[in-house]
């Protein structure tokens, strides 16, 4: 039964996947205040109902001021760098956000007795050589400072909840998609395909294009969060890391295919050389995710795409 004086704090809840967290806790009842520093997100993501602080979570006095004075008695964690080539060029940044205010944020929640649900990575982590689908025990093995940077994150949330008693959870999430995603940066490649389609543009395709990932619509993953937070965690730390796919691999092409097939209009294929820091194929076996808390994918990629090209199509 969800507790309903729940007041759940979530970073970078003005972002694509953190605007459907926060929402997934509104529907529960909750109270809910989003946390964002707008360097990626919009206000406009920021759910109706949500209080919102524009703040850098690396700004360690200012976001001391906000747990204070909401005091949250739950924290989901989603502010982050979360671009790889992004990271390839700037390290420094990317561990100064993923890092350094990952460390804030489960510092400060700790103080208030506040569990962290951490969105952290699959594909980055676990790298080329991994088994699929791979399994949360699979050597972490990052090709860039994105997936090196969560990696240390994921350290800190485990660590401090194992310290202070908390019941700390990571999310490994696979490549999330659906409405609302930014078509207009770097990542979020149904985002950019959809936008092209839509307005009949070429669609640049890096690498050969078999390349595979994880595609996870966004409600999937929001509901993963709501019982990350709900259930109890295991007091098992090697069982507080949950991998959140559907298990399936589908290429870069085999995707645009399907959207191609949502649009009015055939438009041309441009193929460049995959970016460096960039996987060839992702995978993730979510199956402890399932036994522990009783998740599993509601939403076949077809329909998810269909979904999502409609929110920008506005079809």
């Amino acid at each position: 039964m969800v507790d309903e004086s729940r007041r759940v704090l979530v970073t970078g809840g003005a972002g694509f996947i953190g605007s459907h967290v926060a929402e997934a806790f509104l529907a529960c009842g909750d109270e809910v205040l989003v946390v964002d520093d707008l360097s990626a997100g919009d206000p406009a993501n920021v759910p109706q109902g949500a209080s919102f602080k524009q703040t850098d979570i690396v700004d360690r006095q200012a976001l001391a001021d906000l747990f204070g004075a909401f005091s949250p008695t739950a924290v989901c964690h989603l502010a982050a760098q979360a671009s790889v080539t992004a990271s390839v060029k700037d390290p420094a940044h990317d561990l100064s956000v993923n890092v350094v205010g990952t460390f804030n944020v489960v510092d400060l929640a700790k103080d208030h007795g506040a569990p962290v649900v951490f969105a952290s990575t699959g594909g980055a982590l676990y790298g080329e050589h991994a088994l699929r689908p791979s399994a949360e025990s699979t050597w972490a093995e990052p090709l860039s400072p994105y997936g090196a940077s969560k990696l240390a994150g994921e350290a800190y949330v485990r660590t401090w909840g194992s310290l202070h008693g908390l019941g700390n959870v990571v999310l490994r999430l696979g490549n999330v998609y659906g409405p609302r995603q930014n078509p207009h940066g770097e990542a979020g490649v149904v985002a950019i395909f959809s936008e092209r389609l839509r307005r009949g543009e070429p669609v640049t395709v890096f690498g050969d294009g078999h390349q595979t990932r994880d595609y996870i619509y966004v409600a999937d993953v929001a509901r993963a969060f709501v019982l990350a937070v709900t259930a109890a965690a295991p007091s098992d730390a090697s069982l507080t890391t949950f991998n959140v796919g559907t298990g399936e691999e589908s290429s870069v092409l085999d995707l645009l295919d399907t959207l191609q097939g949502l649009a009015p209009a055939r438009v041309e294929r441009v193929f460049e050389p995959l970016r460096p820091g960039e996987l060839t194929r992702s995978c993730l076996d979510s199956s402890r995710l399932r036994s522990a808390l009783g998740w599993a994918p509601a939403t076949r990629l077809g329909e998810g795409l269909a979904a999502t090209y409609s929110s920008y199509s506005g079809a």
